[in-house]
């Protein structure tokens, strides 16, 4: 079957590509203009699931650039959302309908940001949302958010999360799952899903069987040890539809457990099979679907091996990826999708249920083009006001740019750049090192950095640094840890992020090579010596998932670099020889 035949995404692009607004890239619409032009869905089935992941925090349109470093290896190889560029284009047959283009690859960003502006902002997607809720009907439909939510603004720190709290009850989200909102105090988290009026789920999170003895924790059920409610059942339109929540499985792995001490997370896929089993079982849904933080190839892993569920509603990796993807299994397919991140997508899955299960459906990965969408009025005012105390602070102008400035991708961005010179220059450091976040939204050439900017890359609850004597060796093993967590082979031992960001060094990279062989030739860019492995070296970072750092935070010291050289020009980005990946169409 040819890809362009595949019907989910046929449907998408008669929706995407025939609207009139795609023809002329310059149409903006007004708030007299009609929404239907341009996000009218062709009626279909008796319930919609609309699904949001990854926003971290941006309340505001952004620009976000998609990765063109995106690497897939074994069996994920050539499959997406390891596809980027030109490649990714062909493999969709969208090359030349710019507005996909836009919003779908890194393919003449720069040019289709200055025609099109901006995408995402909770004002228009409170608008798409409400728009898509009336036009199906409103008790037929349900709004899920795939967490990373809470985190990445300044305002998201600043009120511990609470600013995007209230964003999520007036956008009307109905039930949500986590990763980065428990990198706040399990206190503050507790009291935020309190606030929070969607069900907040999780399968995967327990509380230790200490702390319940000990009573220095309770759990939503003490006789499975859930911390939180690990399903609920909607009734739709007559049509009972189960939802299961899973939880980032390595947030105290890749995030300070030191702030949630009492909870564990894990994949726990047997206990996922268990859960699908019993709630078949005991409440007889028609349908079920995991909303999901695990990752787009961890998702994929997912639906192989637990059977029983109808789609897996993913997040975590941030790929927007316009299909369902089919995965077979022992019993019959599952449906893994993404929707991207930074506000930028919604997902809508149009469910056709009869006699007991899903007899069809129509999934559509809509972007949410900023310059085409009226504000919601209301959420408009809930963000001015959430903004207006720290306003100051945030429009001050710290520098200015001729070089877009982006982070996602495998390796080194020129956000990541920039933080890591900071490290090395403030901190009087030989190397820097900063971690592989995917979270970050980008800059255009000739804008001003202001802290706002600036926080998107820094914003959250552990952003002290430090600098401190690694041996060569030391060194080594931190870049080939990161490296497995990325690149193994089995997506449940892939642990999140890209690789570490690095400054002062340049190394080769094999991806495909086994644990531990997959760096080489680590070399100091100042004097082209390669690293001794007993030799100690000054580094430079943050983020310290153990022990807190001792340093100042990381926006201070970016900050306090970008001051000094005032301006963004011909920047040079570090990253890695990539060898083994011939053919790989997972970078331009």
């Amino acid at each position: 079957m040819s890809k362009l035949s595949r019907r989910e995404f046929v449907y998408m692009m008669a929706v995407l590509g025939a609207a009139p607004v795609f023809a002329n890239s310059h149409t903006r619409m007004t708030n007299t203009g009609k929404l239907e032009d341009y996000y009218k869905l062709k009626p279909f089935g008796n319930a919609r699931l609309m699904h949001m992941t990854d926003s971290h925090a941006q309340l505001l349109p952004v620009y976000f650039r998609e990765p063109s470093v995106n690497l897939g290896l074994f069996g994920n190889l050539g499959k997406p959302p390891h596809i980027v560029g030109e490649k990714f284009l062909d493999y969709y047959g969208i090359k030349g309908n710019a507005r996909l283009e836009y919003a779908y690859s890194c393919v003449n960003f720069e040019k289709h940001a200055k025609a099109m502006g901006k995408t995402g902002g909770f004002a228009q997607i409170k608008t798409v949302v409400d728009f898509l809720r009336d036009s199906f009907g409103k008790e037929k439909t349900l709004l899920l958010d795939g967490g990373d939510t809470w985190q990445g603004s300044w305002t998201a720190l600043q009120t511990r999360g609470k600013d995007m709290v209230g964003a999520m009850n007036l956008l009307g989200v109905d039930i949500a799952v986590g990763h980065w909102e428990f990198t706040y105090k399990a206190q503050e988290v507790l009291e935020n899903v309190k606030l929070l009026n969607a069900e907040f789920l999780a399968q995967n999170v327990k509380v230790k069987e200490s702390s319940l003895f000990d009573g220095k924790a309770e759990a939503y059920d003490e006789d499975t040890g859930h911390a939180f409610k690990p399903y609920t059942i909607k009734e739709i339109n007559g049509s009972r539809i189960a939802i299961i929540g899973q939880a980032f499985p390595y947030t105290t792995i890749a995030n300070p457990q030191r702030f949630i001490p009492d909870w564990t997370f894990a994949i726990d896929d047997e206990g996922m099979q268990e859960l699908v089993d019993k709630v078949r079982d005991e409440e007889k849904p028609d349908a079920v679907i995991v909303l999901s933080h695990n990752g787009f190839d961890t998702d994929k892993k997912m639906a192989e091996v637990c059977t029983g569920i109808d789609f897996i509603m993913g997040g975590h990796t941030h790929d927007g990826v316009p299909e369902a993807v089919p995965v077979k299994n022992e019993e019959g397919v599952t449906y893994v999708c993404n929707a991207g991140s930074n506000g930028k997508f919604l997902n809508v899955l149009d469910l056709d249920i009869q006699k007991g299960k899903i007899k069809d459906f129509k999934f559509t990965l809509l972007p949410i083009f900023s310059d085409l969408i009226p504000e919601d009025k209301a959420m408009k005012k809930y963000i001015e006001d959430v903004r207006a105390p720290f306003k100051k602070e945030l429009m001050r102008e710290i520098a200015t740019t001729d070089d877009t400035l982006f982070r996602r991708g495998n390796f080194n961005g020129s956000w990541d750049q920039i933080i890591c010179d900071a490290l090395v220059d403030v901190k009087d450091a030989e190397i820097s090192l900063s971690p592989g976040f995917r979270w970050g939204t980008s800059v255009m050439p000739g804008q001003a950095i202001t802290f706002d900017d600036l926080a998107t890359q820094t914003a959250m609850t552990y952003p002290e640094t430090y600098r401190r004597a690694i041996t060569g060796q030391g060194i080594k093993d931190i870049l080939e840890d990161v490296a497995d967590n990325l690149f193994n082979p089995d997506p449940f031992y892939q642990q999140g992020g890209d690789m570490v960001r690095t400054g002062g060094i340049s190394y080769k990279i094999n991806p495909s090579a086994k644990i531990g062989e997959r760096i080489s030739d680590i070399t100091l860019t100042r004097n082209g010596e390669k690293l001794q492995a007993k030799k100690e070296y000054q580094v430079a970072g943050w983020s310290t998932v153990g022990a807190q750092s001792p340093g100042e935070p990381v926006w201070e010291t970016v900050e306090t670099y970008l001051r000094s050289i005032k301006h963004v020009k011909n920047l040079k980005v570090d990253t890695p020889d990539i060898i083994g990946i011939k053919g790989n169409p997972g970078i331009i």
